[in-house]
């Protein structure tokens, strides 16, 4: 997919994008790769670490094999990098999102901005900007931060 966005449109959980290359269809799956790459990419570069949790996430959550995670966010970079356009498009796809799937997308966030050992900024300020893109209420954003220190915090 490459040049600029001539028409989209939202055909229950898919969204469709047409360019004069053709048409492409994206999911929920395809949305969260691009909003976690978009967050690792915050510190100016992708870390290992962060790939490998991105990976992993991914796998989990949509119970996909390590090979189809990697597909997709290979995918998710390529486009993206593309078509600088369709981040802003993906937004789209927030209404199919439950309040579920947005604290998942907030909590799998945190632990690719943990992944490598360091906060960075820059990675928090893209967090901000994707919760506030795809719409995750405040509310959901704290149940997300309790849902990550209950994981990573050493039990008392």
């Amino acid at each position: 997919m490459s040049d600029t966005i001539k028409t989209k449109r939202l055909e229950g959980t898919q969204l469709i994008i047409e360019t004069k290359d053709g048409t492409e269809s994206y999911d929920s799956k395809f949305l969260v790769a691009a909003l976690l790459i978009f967050i690792a990419r915050g510190s100016g570069t992708i870390e290992p670490e962060e790939s490998a949790k991105m990976i992993e996430l991914i796998e989990e959550h949509f119970h996909m094999e390590g090979a189809e995670s990697l597909e997709l966010l290979t995918r998710a970079m390529s486009e993206l990098a593309e078509n600088p356009e369709l981040g802003q498009s993906l937004v789209d796809l927030a209404p199919t999102l439950s309040e579920q799937d947005k604290e998942d997308i907030a909590l799998m966030s945190l632990k690719v901005i943990a992944a490598d050992g360091r906060r960075h900024v820059g990675e928090m300020e893209k967090f901000n900007e994707a919760v506030e893109a795809i719409g995750i209420s405040p509310d959901t954003v704290h149940r997300a931060f309790d849902r990550y220190f209950a994981e990573t915090m050493p039990q008392s």
